[in-house]
């Protein structure tokens, strides 16, 4: 059964090199020169692969604008979204590879074994760091899109405080108190975003390589195929949602708020 954190395969200095960093420095390395080679055989007449990857473009387009309500949104967004897609997806996958597990060094470890491979997603660092980026780059966008003070409205309302106390109106203040006391419940609601994401991520994956595992040590023969399949069936679906639940935080941050849109409409 695997351990729950990471196992240092070599050292470089300081430097521990994990059998998660391979995995996930692998993944890269696949997806960075698939692309090159995409880019470079490119042909108006496309061939199969062209045609591939132009369906699965043109099916992530069409799935981000059900969330973004606009093409020219979709397209914005699809460099990052989509290629955290592919990441998460991949590294997903690189976890049911033949020897990913069960090939490594022997005689070390805390079960004997410290693996060369293991996938990238099932190691909480990775999957916070990923939670870390879709966060924080959401709050980056509104910040370019809306201007500072109009994206830290919508956590830290001094500005609405402001007017309400100028205008001396008891109502108006009251309101304005209760916004503030919601916006710092929303600066909590960004801090759950980054938790919720890295863990959702990181426990189904790792909970399918313990069961995969398992099942494997039981019966080695047959009866691990349908797990196989489920886990191939789950590596999509947790790389979907964590697109799309990025989608939406990108989304949303690059909206401007309601009490902007009826201010500029009166």
């Amino acid at each position: 059964m695997s351990a729950l954190a990471p196992e240092p395969v070599l050292q470089i200095g300081k430097l521990a090199i994990t059998n998660t960093y391979i995995n996930s420095t692998i993944a890269v390395v696949v997806l960075v020169v698939t692309a090159f080679f995409i880019r470079a055989s490119l042909k108006k007449v496309p061939g199969r692969l062209q045609s591939a990857v132009e369906i699965l473009i043109e099916g992530m387009l069409d799935m981000f604008d059900q969330v973004t309500g606009s093409r020219e949104r979709s397209k914005k967004f699809l460099p990052l979204v989509g290629s955290l897609f592919l990441f998460i997806l991949l590294s997903n996958w690189m976890g049911l590879l033949p020897g990913t597990g069960t090939i490594g060094i022997i005689g070390r470890g805390e079960h004997g074994l410290i693996s060369f491979l293991r996938p990238a997603t099932s190691d909480l660092n990775l999957t916070l760091a990923l939670a870390l980026i879709s966060v924080l780059f959401s709050h980056a966008l509104g910040i370019v899109t809306l201007g500072f003070f109009t994206h830290a409205n919508k956590f830290i309302q001094l500005g609405t405080l402001w007017k309400a106390l100028t205008s001396l109106n008891p109502i108006k203040i009251l309101v304005a108190l209760v916004e503030m006391v919601v916006g710092v419940i929303e600066i909590f609601s960004e801090i759950a975003k980054v938790v919720s994401l890295s863990l959702r991520l990181f426990g189904n994956v790792f909970a399918g390589e313990i069961l995969i595992t398992v099942i494997s040590g039981l019966i080695a023969y047959v009866i691990p195929i349908p797990f196989i399949f489920l886990e191939i069936i789950v590596g999509i679906v947790q790389a979907s949602v964590f697109a799309l639940l990025t989608l939406v935080y990108l989304t949303v941050a690059s909206d401007i708020p309601h009490a902007e849109e009826e201010a500029s409409a009166h």
